[in-house]
């Protein structure tokens, strides 16, 4: 398994969204009508607007897999300039910023850091899609009522898959603020994946910038701006509905002596990543001990990693293994 999949196990995974041109929402629910309260994609667009506007920060549980991971977050902004801090309250101690397309993680015990460019994501909590349109198609959005997080009111929105080929979600999202104060993933016999919650959360004026002090001979990846895909060693005959393109990368990745190539699909709130390497003779593929290659899990994530020609492809994503299973066979070595 190549080197780059370190990230989707310190953090959740997480779509691509872009910024909206907008103003920033305001301060709470009671000016608004109460029929755009009952409108699952007003309330969306709204929480977007916050999430990108607003200075917020509180401790935040991360659940997957029976593992509960508190972390203070923060959210700052100035000049339409924004940066996510994440510091563990639990080890492996770490901190993590995202700022400016590029996701920084330091390992407290060992000073060890990694930085990787991540510019096709917006948010460790939860990232929309600019046109919500997008979402139309494969999602039906509702809002199923008010509950009560962290003591604060929240209208619950709930995106139900039309297909088998991607996981429900739930939003709950603060009246006062419009801001995520819960969000929780269920796979697709309704069991819960993975739960994203504030147990506490203030809105402040301002908040500064936090630097993670960088170690001596601290490795980072070089700036990885977006390339075409066509440039990419290999290419997807077929998508599952509602999947598009997003990103695509030629880089060394962590460890990896070789360039390996990294295609991001999104349907607009659930991604999926391709990565394609130089087969490592020496390295057995991943196929949990069989000899037909399969759909494997580590917690939420579903991978399939196989031998293609003389390359390694993988292919993993918070998807069900269908998904996953889909956009595997439908890649082809260019030129074949």
């Amino acid at each position: 398994m190549i080197a780059v999949k370190w990230f989707f196990l310190i953090l959740p995974v997480l779509p691509t969204a872009v910024a909206w041109a907008e103003t920033p929402p305001l301060p709470d629910s009671d000016n608004r009508p109460a029929t755009l309260l009952q409108d699952g994609k007003y309330i969306l667009k709204s929480m977007v607007n916050a999430m990108q506007n607003l200075n917020y920060q509180g401790t935040v549980a991360f659940l997957r897999d029976g593992k509960l991971e508190p972390m203070r977050y923060s959210h700052a902004v100035n000049k339409g300039h924004e940066q996510e801090h994440l510091l563990s309250l639990n080890s492996p101690l770490r901190e993590v910023v995202r700022e400016t397309g590029k996701v920084s993680c330091l390992y407290t015990a060992t000073q060890k850091l990694i930085v990787e460019q991540r510019p096709f994501e917006r948010s460790f909590l939860l990232d929309m899609p600019t046109n919500l349109a997008q979402l139309d198609a494969v999602y039906d959005i509702e809002v199923q009522g008010e509950e009560n997080i962290a003591m604060l009111p929240a209208l619950i929105v709930a995106l139900t898959p039309r297909d088998k080929l991607r996981y429900a979600h739930k939003i709950w999202v603060s009246r006062q603020w419009f801001l995520p104060l819960k969000v929780v993933v269920y796979d697709l016999a309704g069991e819960t994946l993975e739960e994203r919650v504030f147990t506490e959360l203030e809105v402040k004026d301002a908040l500064p910038f936090i630097a993670i002090k960088q170690p001596s001979n601290a490795p980072s990846l070089p700036d990885s701006p977006a390339e075409s895909s066509k440039q990419a060693a290999f290419a997807l005959t077929a998508l599952p509905k509602g999947f598009t393109e997003v990103f695509f990368s030629r880089q060394p990745m962590r460890d990896a002596e070789q360039p390996v190539d990294h295609l991001l699909l999104s349907d607009g709130l659930a991604s999926v990543s391709v990565y394609m390497e130089p087969k490592n003779p020496t390295q057995p593929p991943v196929s949990g001990g069989q000899d037909t290659p399969s759909v494997q899990a580590i917690d939420a994530i579903n991978f399939f990693s196989h031998a293609q020609g003389n390359y390694q492809v993988t292919v993993m994503g918070e998807v069900p293994s269908e998904t996953i299973q889909f956009i595997a066979d439908h890649v082809q070595l260019r030129g074949q």
